[in-house]
């Protein structure tokens, strides 16, 4: 799962406008940016796979920290409290650890059973759609262009790069999912933390974004 985070969390700002994108986002991929970063330090480990399904050449060995039901359940915790004590706001807060805890749902429908419920055990839990290429973009790419629809329905542009900004973001997100999805496995394990977090480039992006753009009605403010 890739765009449909993204979609998750471009929904989100129907649901809650206070937020900025930029937040939104680092929410629903939080998980996905922290896996990076375990990677790297040697804690969580994934091999090159190709075959392991349709979709995604690689073996997921060993991600309790990050990808476990139990893990991320505090990951959302910590996010909400974390928001809650900078910002005040109980209902913007329990949206973002909302967003974060369904990073591990969307998951758990792609993955094959490589998803732990808890560290300390090895039972393993996944639908497995990612073994279904056209399932998979179907799927993923309704939720995208849903939450892409709705974040459009309730914002509107101050000025032209508020306009070429989202719309870029989104063509440029596709580009690169569907390169993903059809290309190659990657070159080497090591470069892979690396890419995951580039990620964080996405997340700047969507901030400048919301900073051009505003909503379409009154008695509300983008933050």
């Amino acid at each position: 799962m890739f765009i449909g985070h993204f979609g998750l969390g471009l929904a989100a700002k129907k649901i809650d406008s206070r937020p900025s994108l930029g937040t939104l986002f680092l929410a629903s991929q939080f998980v996905d940016l922290l896996w990076p970063l375990l990677v790297l330090f040697g804690l969580e480990w994934l091999v090159i796979d190709p075959g392991n399904t349709v979709v995604v050449p690689l073996s997921f060995e060993h991600y309790p920290i990050s990808h476990s039901l139990f893990g991320v359940l505090i990951w959302s915790i910590l996010f909400a409290l974390i928001y809650f004590l900078m910002r005040k706001e109980w209902k913007t807060a329990l949206i973002l650890g909302g967003l974060v805890l369904s990073h591990w749902i969307l998951d758990f429908f792609t993955h094959r059973p490589d998803l732990q419920i808890v560290p300390w055990s090895e039972f393993r839990v996944g639908l497995g759609l990612w073994n279904s290429l056209w399932g998979t973009v179907i799927i993923e790419g309704l939720i995208f262009a849903g939450g892409a629809w709705l974040y459009l329905s309730v914002t509107k542009a101050l000025n032209k790069k508020g306009t070429i900004g989202i719309w870029a973001f989104l063509v440029f997100v596709v580009i690169i999912y569907i390169m993903n999805t059809f290309g190659p496995p990657p070159p080497s394990v090591e470069v892979i933390p690396y890419v995951g977090l580039s990620q964080w480039l996405l997340i700047a992006w969507a901030y400048w974004i919301d900073k051009n753009r505003t909503l379409k009605f009154s008695g509300s403010s983008i933050l």
